[in-house]
């Protein structure tokens, strides 16, 4: 047989896998990488920043639900793709991450760029290793994909060294996995199941609450067909939003609040109990709430609070199980009068939105550039939201009905991913309308990726939601200004569309212009800088 060197075989290995686009930034010792995967048919995004090309990975796997490939040359090359796989770790996204390294036989030597990549990215991955032996990168390449996706998902971490791609080894020597590899869907305990049906059947006042474990599973229909089986209202996290459409007859989002403090019995299911739901504990939900949490991950069931039934298992078998058990058991019943509760209290939230989404005054508040962007989206557009004010405006005025089309900074609150989360939904989905809503602030993090998406025609609308600063005037004492810089400007000069506007009635006319002008687009909407959001306070995010 033929000789075939480690680059190659890194490449073969992402073939295998089913890897149709990365994202990287080119340098040794990756080059040779890049030029493989260009001639195998792999598409390349070479982006202005690894963080962005870490960040880009990250949001084409939320929006496919395949994992995300990112890729970078040793040492700032790869130690700057540690902010994406971070945020992708916390997240919970199953992001392959590979790094050139300093060759090995110049390990302990002072080589050029020898620093401990592995040991920078063991705590924010779940599962780092460094490639010693050219024999074994098939076998960790897979390995890799396997860790990443199994269980509850997470990024990984493949370390190279240019010795060890640059290397050729005897192809009959190369250890190649079997393909392909499933991941297990775990059942549950059928008594637990039991258990939990019964107590569902006696609640007055029950929610289900999920989070992405619904959109990893494939278990959206599962999830639909369980809701309409039992009548019981649902809640998601913010990332798992649209796993049944938000305009569905049990979605009470305006209720939020209310129904989580009210609650006498809440199904969890692939989500954990962290500060975004307030660690499932007082005041967020009632003290003597009690709690069914199915997980596939075994350490989550019970982090935090007791929970009253816990079951380990994959969020679309266990639905399943429910699904069936419950019509063996007449779970399905009459409208509670619960359900006409939380309706009355998310209309009277709803009339306080419109009623400042529909206010005309100057300059615009953010909840009106909501609106414009919400009436513009196509039912099934993914929206990406980063920022600081703008991030909690359009929460609770932008619905979201497809599942993996919604992504925010997630439980890391990283700023600075909406360019990039923008470009690489699009590039996972590029018939899908994508539009990338920022705050200023956060836009300046990462706006050089709008060259990007006009080297690679990736035509993503930006929208920015410019209030001249950081966060709303009175939110910080210091550091908050940054003017009301023209970044449509910076969008025309790399060949993207801009347009700048003041006013309301000019929103939907930009837009229209920007997509009909078929390339990627930057509005800059100036927005009254006063206008201030209501949010956790960052003092209060502990468990009390």
């Amino acid at each position: 047989m033929a000789k075939i060197d480690g680059s190659t075989l890194v490449v073969k290995a992402l073939r295998d896998e089913g890897v149709d686009a990365v994202f990287y930034l080119a340098g040794g010792p990756m080059l040779d990488v890049a030029s493989r995967c260009k001639e195998t048919g792999i598409r390349l995004i070479d982006c202005r920043h690894e963080q962005a090309a870490a960040m880009a990975a990250h949001a084409y796997s939320r929006v496919s639900g395949r994992h995300g490939v990112c890729f970078a040359c040793s040492g700032p090359g790869t130690t700057n793709l540690i902010t994406g796989v971070g945020n992708a770790y916390l997240d919970a996204a199953p992001v392959v991450a590979l790094g050139g390294a300093s060759p090995i036989s110049q390990e302990g030597m002072g080589a050029f760029q020898e620093m401990d990549q592995v040991g920078m990215f063991k705590p924010i991955t779940k599962w780092a290793e460094r490639v010693k032996h050219i024999e074994r990168i098939p076998e960790l390449m897979n390995k890799a994909f396997r860790i990443a996706a199994g269980g509850q998902p997470g990024p990984v971490y493949l370390d190279l060294p240019s010795d060890v791609i640059y290397r050729l080894v005897e192809e009959k020597d190369v250890r190649f996995p079997d393909k392909p590899h499933k991941i297990p869907r775990i059942a549950a305990d059928p008594e637990l199941v039991k258990n939990a049906v019964k107590l569902l059947k006696e609640a007055q006042r029950p929610i289900i609450l999920t989070g992405t474990g619904v959109f990893w599973s494939g278990a959206m229909a599962e999830l639909r067909e369980f809701v309409e089986l039992t009548h019981i209202p649902f809640y998601t996290t913010p990332q798992g939003r649209g796993v049944i459409p938000e305009d569905h007859e049990l979605c009470f989002p305006g209720a939020r609040s209310r129904a989580f403090k009210e609650a006498d019995v809440v199904l969890v299911i692939g989500t954990r109990f962290n500060f975004i739901i307030g660690y499932g504990m007082p005041p967020r939900f009632a003290a003597d709430v009690k709690f069914i949490q199915i997980d596939i991950s075994a350490p989550e069931i019970g982090r935090n609070r007791p929970v009253h039934i816990g079951i380990v298992g994959d969020a679309g078998t266990v639905l399943h199980q429910l699904i069936r058990e419950g019509r063996d058991t007449v779970l399905k019943r009459d409208a509670l009068p619960w359900i006409d509760v939380l309706r009355g209290y998310h209309s009277r939230s709803q009339e306080k939105t419109e009623k400042i989404m529909n206010a005309d005054s100057s300059p615009m508040h953010p909840l009106r550039l909501c609106k414009a962007v919400g009436e513009f989206m196509d039912r099934d557009a993914v929206i990406v939201v980063d920022g600081h004010e703008i991030l909690n405006f359009a929460r609770q005025s932008i619905p979201t009905h497809v599942p993996g089309h919604r992504i925010n900074a997630g439980p890391n609150g990283c700023m600075g991913v909406a360019v990039p989360f923008g470009l690489g939904a699009k590039a996972a989905k590029p018939d899908t309308q994508v539009i990338a809503l920022s705050g200023d602030g956060s836009f300046g993090m990462n706006g050089m990726e709008i060259d990007t998406m006009v080297r690679h025609n990736i035509p993503v609308i930006v929208m920015i939601c410019n209030n001249g600063g950081w966060a709303a005037e009175g939110a910080m004492d210091v550091g908050r200004d940054l003017g009301f810089s023209r970044y449509d400007k910076m969008a025309e000069v790399f060949g993207a569309h801009g347009e700048y506007v003041e006013k309301f009635e000019d929103i939907r006319p930009a837009l229209e212009r920007a997509a009909a002008s078929g390339k990627p687009a930057v509005i800059n909407v100036i927005v009254d800088p006063k206008a201030r959001s209501s949010t956790q306070p960052f003092v209060d995010y502990k468990a009390i």
